[in-house]
């Protein structure tokens, strides 16, 4: 490890040690010393939930089924917060009360009362323990907002008694935000307790000043978040449906309300729409960069139908650091940039200069995503360059992740310089070159890709290769394999025409021709981790270099 990385570990070991004292400190504030705080007496609005409904979880869950992150829950007649649950990802879903947007698939009393009978056990099993994994700020950020969106249906034909202690245990839940926001990771955590605040502010008829103090201090932290190019600080393409999810109720719940609406909620929101629309491919999903999952095509939708910004998608992310080639029905999306922080890395992938492409309804090359329910182990693995499409030196990744209980998995080194350049050819071709070093400190040279693309969409020249840092060619690397990985989605099918070429053949017909000049296209078994059905097997394509250089072909047939 350099000098200086060792320098930059330490240093964040003494932040995160600060934070978490912070963070401990906050936990014992009184709650009188709170500037803001409101008591929550009775809710005055439901914020819209945009997600999908299923009617059948609704009707699993009446039957005492829960079937969640992957996983069913059998409960009977107990209360599922009794049990053993089956995955911690399940449980955070079942303490964020997402599940209660199924419950409107079936606004009968017998839903409704089933809904209030499992909240009613939530608060009191939970309700004043203010620890575990039910007290975790993410999931206390999920649940006041699932709480509030669906509180029509928990709070329908319900008694006294329980409306009390539903506002009392929500009115509990926000001031335990607000003690714990400030010391929270930066990222997504922060942000989402900061929205659950305002939301509620609003939804419970909270003081002028509490409102007007909630919208400022979420001015501040989307100002902090959200990217001039609209991108989110975690480089996640995921991220900004997600946001966009919580903040078009919020914006409407202002407005429905009279307040006034905190002055960069909208014009943040105008910037997250196109970068949604630059990460869409032409087949309507979601690129799979830095921790992203597939996404529900309906949920996708149900967010753009808002966007009221238009327009075709940029060409870059100049902020986030991604470029886009597009012509025809062919879409090409690169990952060109590197984690903003190392804070802001534990999610982040080692896949600098990997790309996707699709094409008409069709993914062909994708990155493996991040799994949506899986294991800890997994998802590091899904962080690797080699489960990117990307080159690969000995198997070794571009970017270093750490394994520390203290500060988590971040990315303590990695590319840190990026050159990249963008020409539109005499023939209107478009290209992009980039060159990153994550691999000179390991192996003494830089990795550089070009992608052509022509005018038409229907032909595109790759060229990956290594340079010494001066830029001269470098000879072969003694001891260490170099291999550019191309990841098939599942979905097509691979059919090997000679060692120097293949094809790749969509369920509709749609194909491509991937080749090579010379060497030999390996065909190898693959895991695809983004699917929203779970992990699926796929396919891959290997180039071993024979030399500094690599160069391959994608031609489509009509």
């Amino acid at each position: 490890m350099r000098i200086n990385d060792r320098a930059r570990l330490i240093s964040l070991h003494i932040a995160e040690a600060w934070r978490q004292m912070r963070q401990t400190a906050a936990v014992l504030t009184p709650p009188f010393v709170l500037l803001g705080r409101f008591r929550i007496n009775r809710v005055v609005v439901a914020p819209t939930d945009l997600r999908a409904v299923d009617s059948f979880v609704a009707e699993e869950i009446l039957n005492g089924r829960y079937p969640l992150a992957g996983r069913v829950l059998d409960a009977g007649q107990q209360s599922p917060f009794e049990l053993e649950l089956p995955s911690v990802q399940f449980a955070r879903r079942l303490h964020g009360f997402g599940w209660l947007r199924h419950v409107r698939a079936d606004k009968s009393s017998v839903a409704c009362n089933n809904a209030r009978w499992i909240t009613d056990q939530w608060i009191g099993l939970h309700g004043n323990r203010t620890r575990g994994l039910a007290w975790d700020s993410e999931v206390v950020s999920r649940r006041i907002i699932s709480w509030l969106s669906h509180s029509p249906v928990v709070l329908q034909d319900a008694d006294a008694g329980f409306y009390r202690r539903f506002t009392a245990s929500l009115g509990q839940q926000v001031r335990f935000l607000q003690r714990r926001v400030d010391s929270l990771p930066e990222g997504l955590p922060r942000l989402k307790a900061r929205i659950a605040i305002a939301m509620a502010s609003i939804a419970a008829e909270a003081r002028p000043a509490a409102v007007r103090r909630a919208g400022r201090l979420l001015d501040r932290e989307l100002e902090r978040q959200v990217l001039p190019d609209g991108s989110h600080i975690s480089r996640n393409p995921q991220a900004s449906v997600d946001l966009l999810f919580d903040l078009l109720p919020l914006r409407q719940s202002y407005i429905n309300l009279g307040h006034d609406v905190p002055s960069k909620l909208i014009p943040v929101i105008d910037r997250i729409f196109p970068a949604v629309r630059f990460f869409r491919h032409s087949s309507g999903d979601l690129a799979l960069f830095n921790g992203a999952s597939s996404s529900l095509a309906t949920d996708l939708m149900s967010v753009l139908r808002y966007d009221e910004t238009s327009g075709q998608p940029f060409k870059a992310l100049p902020h986030g650091g991604f470029h886009r080639l597009s012509a025809g029905d062919t879409v090409i999306l690169v990952d060109t940039g590197k984690p903003i922080s190392a804070r802001l890395s534990t999610t982040a992938h080692a896949g600098c200069l990997s790309f996707e492409l699709s094409s008409g309804r069709n993914r062909f090359m994708i990155n493996s995503g991040s799994p949506r329910f899986a294991g800890e182990r997994l998802r590091q693995l899904a962080r690797t360059t080699a489960a990117h499409s990307a080159v690969c030196i000995g198997d070794v990744s571009s970017a270093r992740i750490a394994h520390s209980s203290h500060l988590g998995p971040i990315i303590v080194a990695g590319p840190s310089r990026i050159e990249v350049d963008r020409q539109t050819g005499p023939d209107a071709s478009d290209r992009l070159s980039a060159r990153h070093d994550g691999y000179v400190e390991r192996f003494g040279v830089l990795h550089e890709r070009e992608i052509r693309i022509n005018e038409q969409g229907t032909k595109i020249a790759g060229r990956d290769r290594l340079l010494l840092p001066d830029g001269l060619p470098t000879p072969n690397l003694p001891g260490a394999e170099v291999v550019a990985r191309f990841h098939i989605h599942p979905s097509i099918t691979v059919e090997r025409s000679d060692d120097r070429k293949v094809r790749l053949v969509a369920p509709d017909g749609e194909s491509w021709s991937f080749s090579i000049p010379v060497g030999e296209i390996s065909v190898g078994e693959d895991v695809f981790f983004a699917d929203v059905s779970g992990i699926r097997p796929s396919q891959q394509l290997e180039i071993v270099f024979q030399g500094p250089e690599i160069r391959w072909f994608l031609a489509h047939h009509a």
